[in-house]
């Protein structure tokens, strides 16, 4: 059976600290979690109901045990995931400093990562062309082979590949410790563009891509490089989507932030349910603000996932549209 998302990309282990508003030198004790953006992203959308996998690589180790537990904990399929030999599964520390201070410190990931030894030859290509939503990120082609194999990826999912109701989302996570150069990154996504139906980021990560401007040219530059829909992530003022024929902008949720940093990643899972629902584009984008939301107002990033009812009595609560009902998908 087909997955309804299926993710690529990076995989670790998340230290978080217990302590709130402490500096890392200071923190007295941690929690352990499941992380990775496109992890945390298969994980979400697995909350909302759906059939999400990861096809990923991690060290041959304890930690690598650990998070296929955790995947099958959260109900993701992880049997696209393969061990390294001699490589350590990654872990990033991160200090919780609210409202909008969480800075990540990344180790066992230089000078590679076993999710940057993903290689083309060992693709389900059948798989990557048969699911609803395929989603990748930038910083999966900041490295060979992962380069690659993002690229044998794209391919499959070439637009006369796909059905109606199909997608190809790539992630603009630009995070400059991974890259020699924004041009480097520049050219690598250019590749890419022409395969993708949607591409998510915020203005730094448009402007990578695509060059700095205003949000409305940022997302008309990748509607011109073949995108169908291009989000455009606004800080404090919410998110803007637009296509050819339409424009949206969904206002922020408030809520009082205690770990910011998962909240894109609930909104790419719930994003990713919103369009496999067939939803209006506002409503997509106003359930996936208040999934990110949600996410922000709690500690970790996947153990921190909401689900529909969660969701749904936060838009309520603030007054926005709640969607109907979908039925059960597994």
């Amino acid at each position: 059976m087909a997955h309804d998302l299926l993710t690529m990309g990076r995989i670790s282990v998340d230290i978080y600290p217990n302590d709130i508003g402490v500096g890392l030198a200071d923190v007295s004790s941690f929690g352990k979690y499941l992380g990775g953006s496109p992890s945390n992203v298969a994980v979400a959308a697995a909350r909302h109901g759906r059939r999400s996998a990861i096809i990923t690589r991690t060290g041959e180790d304890p930690f690598g045990e650990y998070l296929h537990r955790e995947l099958h904990k959260f109900g993701v399929d992880d049997s696209f995931i393969t061990a390294v030999p001699g490589l350590q599964t990654p872990a990033t520390f991160c200090a919780i400093m609210p409202p909008e201070d969480f800075p990540l410190y990344f180790y066992g990931r230089f000078p590679t990562a076993p999710d940057l030894q993903i290689a083309a030859s060992e693709l389900d290509l059948s798989a990557i062309r048969e699911a609803g939503i395929f989603w990748s990120t930038v910083t999966g082609l900041c490295q060979e082979p992962s380069r690659s194999a993002h690229l044998a990826a794209h391919e499959a999912r070439r637009r006369e590949n796909l059905q109606a109701g199909q997608y190809t989302v790539l992630d603009l996570d630009y995070r400059p410790m991974f890259w020699g150069s924004e041009e480097e990154a520049r050219e690598q996504v250019a590749k890419i563009l022409p395969h993708v139906t949607v591409a998510i980021g915020n203005d730094k990560e448009c402007a990578v891509a695509v060059g700095e401007g205003t949000p409305d040219e940022q997302a008309d530059r990748l509607l011109e490089a073949g995108v169908e829909i291009a989000v455009v992530k606004l800080g404090p003022e919410g998110v803007m989507a637009k296509t050819r024929n339409e424009r949206v902008v969904s206002a922020p949720v408030p809520v009082e932030t205690v770990n910011g940093l998962g909240a894109g990643d609930a909104f790419g899972g719930a994003f990713c349910h919103g369009l496999l629902s067939g939803w209006p584009l506002g409503l997509v984008l106003d359930y996936a603000n208040a999934s990110g939301a949600l996410v922000a107002s709690r500690l970790s990033c996947a153990d921190a996932m909401p689900t529909p009812h969660e969701v749904n009595s936060l838009l309520a609560e603030r007054g926005r549209n709640v969607p109907a009902p979908v039925e059960a998908v597994r």
